[in-house]
């Protein structure tokens, strides 16, 4: 079990790391002066997201945060059932995700756990997101291609 942890828990490290330092940058540079980094296609904007994903359940940041919570301890023990190391890393990165979202809810909270998601990239036609929610999407495709394949394989 050590092994499984010690492949996926370096992982979560990166994306949270990563995902608090660009938010940093994001709070410092970016309210009141978005950048445009590819016309009409790439820009970086500040935003705030009170609620889930895609703006959905806004407001509802303390449930949010506390169903977080509880996938975060079920994506920690879903790392114990894993073999594949691609697996552990999707996993790790998931978590990661999870991790770099609910720190912002504590971190820039009003109250318990009700604060926003800090979110700063923004493509045409679509919701703001942060580099935690691109990783955890990502983390989640590729757990699902693996085990879709490793499924086939198994057949």
């Amino acid at each position: 079990m050590a092994r499984k942890f010690a492949t996926a828990i370096p992982a979560t490290a990166l994306v949270v790391l990563v995902d608090q330092l660009t938010k940093a940058w994001a709070l410092r540079t970016l309210p009141g002066n978005p950048i445009e980094v590819i016309p009409n296609v790439l820009s970086l904007e500040y935003t705030r997201n009170h609620g889930a994903a895609f703006g959905l359940f806004s407001n509802g940041g303390v449930v949010l945060s506390v169903v977080v919570l509880v996938a975060i301890g079920s994506v920690m023990w879903m790392i114990t059932t894993l073999e594949l190391r691609l697996e552990l890393v999707a996993m790790g990165a998931i978590l990661g995700g999870a991790i770099g979202n609910v720190w912002d809810r504590f971190l820039y909270a009003d109250g318990f756990m009700d604060g926003a998601v800090v979110d700063w990239i923004k493509l045409p036609n679509f919701w703001n997101f942060n580099v935690a929610d691109a990783v955890l999407t990502v983390g989640v495709v590729v757990l699902l291609l693996s085990t879709w394949r490793h499924r086939d394989h198994a057949s």
